[in-house]
């Protein structure tokens, strides 16, 4: 990975759908994420204010290369999201989780992962965000190294209708270095 000071993030904004439905069509997308069609409109309502869900376009030396967002844990239970991830009333309220996706599939397995998440967790620590959490699909091994180099550790799974997600935590000790 080139250097981290290369990396930003852009909200997203409607003229980015067509970038991103792009992405979502990839097979390495379509792997991890819902049907195209479906995932966009999660985005158009965030974009649109009808989902408090904050998405973001990442990019590497000025270069658009994946889709970020968080999203409150105390939103996703009170719009009953955790009838699908009942793991979601053991975490406060204000905690957060994190999704990311690199869009480019020949930048996968280069570090980029890792990079872009370490930048966005500094940025939402010094924001105070105290609990972030990712659930990746269990045998989402390349996902679940990254996040692990970006300092999560894993403290539980959960068994869904679409798989087995493995809860990973961002502990404090973590949080902490990264707000500096």
């Amino acid at each position: 990975m080139r250097n981290k000071a290369e990396i930003s993030f852009v909200p997203v904004r409607p003229d980015d759908y067509p970038l991103l439905e792009r992405w979502m069509r990839r097979p390495h997308w379509r792997q991890w994420w819902g049907e195209p069609a479906v995932e966009l409109g999660y985005i158009r309502a965030m974009v649109g204010g009808r989902d408090s869900t904050k998405p973001f376009i990442f990019r590497v030396g000025g270069r658009a290369l994946g889709y970020i967002q968080y999203w409150s844990v105390g939103d996703a239970i009170r719009d009953a999201h955790d009838n699908d991830a009942p793991w979601l009333s053991d975490l406060p309220s204000d905690a957060i989780g994190v999704d990311l996706s690199i869009g480019v599939e020949s930048e996968l397995s280069k570090g980029i992962g890792s990079a872009v998440l370490s930048a966005f967790l500094r940025k939402l620590a010094r924001e105070g965000y105290r609990c972030i959490v990712i659930d990746p699909d269990e045998t989402n091994h390349r996902a679940i190294r990254a996040y692990e180099k970006a300092g999560f550790v894993a403290f539980g799974r959960h068994v869904g209708n679409d798989g087995v997600a493995l809860l990973m935590r961002l502990p404090p000790d973590r949080k902490a270095e990264l707000a500096r």
